[in-house]
């Protein structure tokens, strides 16, 4: 995503915040605010269509996937995230029989079930189509020379992998307990305390990069880092059910290493674990999807830390109103 449409759509977002009457021949408060929910659910709705038209267009024309390799793709994922084909099959609402011709590359998957598979599955549909596709993530984190200093402070996050299994297990270990904590709460836990940090100090946490899905804010490579710790007895992997819908939990077999952290690192964790993780999977995937860095990012494409600066209240950890006074 270039940077003038970048900052063309935080502009937008702050525009629309701060109108404060824009609907002058409502006659109430309340029938503003059903006009303005109408509009950002057709926006939604809107932007969805258009996102499938573009990636039917994209199958068509650009990129073609014999079902065999589609079906190897998903099969990968789902192994991947732990998942039976009777879990997956449910969840995207179609018969493990059909799911198991889709893996085996006897049955063409539509753009509908494309669809469903990529929230489930927490994959982009472009690196999905991608001729380079791969499971497979590289975890090395080796430093690199350390290049000029830019004119501008620029975000570059270097994963720490034993500072995230840190905060990871640390997480875990004060919310494990909780059954509303399942990937889906973990993941935004681990949003918000990375941004929130940055955000505060201006330094990264773990240097997890987090991409856009539909469901909200996602690490990339926690689905190797976790299979690492599986294999290492540092966590165990649940299936289990809350409220009639399949649930992936983890439960820490280890205790977080807390010299890893600094105080203030463990103290943001803190507060975000005491306001979020009573939360529901909706209710923190839809406070997810208000926040600025995550609203301006185009699906699919990695969040930029720097945007946790053009944040506003509950969402901005800071008071540049003073800083600047």
């Amino acid at each position: 995503m270039g940077l003038q449409n970048l900052m063309y759509k935080v502009s937008l977002k702050y525009a629309t915040r701060k109108w404060s009457n824009p609907f002058p021949f409502a006659t109430s408060q309340h029938l503003k605010d059903v006009l303005l929910s109408n509009i950002i659910v057709l926006e939604i709705k809107t932007i969805a269509i258009f996102d499938m038209l573009y990636f039917k267009l994209k199958m068509n024309m650009n990129i073609k996937l014999t079902k065999k390799q589609i079906g190897q793709r998903i099969t990968e994922l789902r192994k991947m995230k732990g998942l039976s084909q009777e879990d997956l099959a449910k969840s995207v609402e179609v018969s493990r029989s059909s799911l198991t011709q889709i893996e085996l590359g006897n049955r063409s998957v539509d753009i509908l079930e494309l669809q469903k598979l990529s929230f489930v599955l927490e994959f982009s549909l472009d690196d999905f189509m991608a001729k380079d596709f791969s499971t497979v993530q590289d975890l090395d984190v080796k430093e690199t020379k350390k290049e000029k200093k830019a004119a501008e402070r620029i975000s570059v996050p270097k994963l720490q992998v034993k500072k995230f299994k840190n905060v990871l297990l640390y997480i875990l270990e004060r919310c494990a307990g909780k059954p509303n904590v399942g990937e889906t709460v973990l993941y935004k836990l681990l949003y918000f305390s990375d941004f929130n940090y940055y955000e505060l100090y201006e330094e990264h946490l773990t240097g997890a990069k987090y991409r856009k899905l539909p469901y909200g804010p996602v690490p990339q490579k926690l689905d190797i880092i976790i299979g690492q710790m599986i294999e290492d007895a540092q966590l165990q992997r649940v299936k289990t059910a809350y409220h009639g819908y399949p649930q992936t939990r983890y439960l820490p077999l280890v205790k977080a290493d807390l010299t890893e952290l600094l105080a203030s690192e463990k103290d943001v964790i803190d507060r975000v674990i005491e306001q979020m993780s009573d939360w529901s999977a909706a209710a923190i995937s839809n406070y997810s999807h208000k926040d600025l860095p995550w609203e301006v990012t185009d699906e699919g494409q990695d969040i930029s830390y720097e945007l946790a600066f053009y944040r506003e209240q509950p969402y901005s950890g800071r008071n540049y109103e003073d800083e600047i006074g």
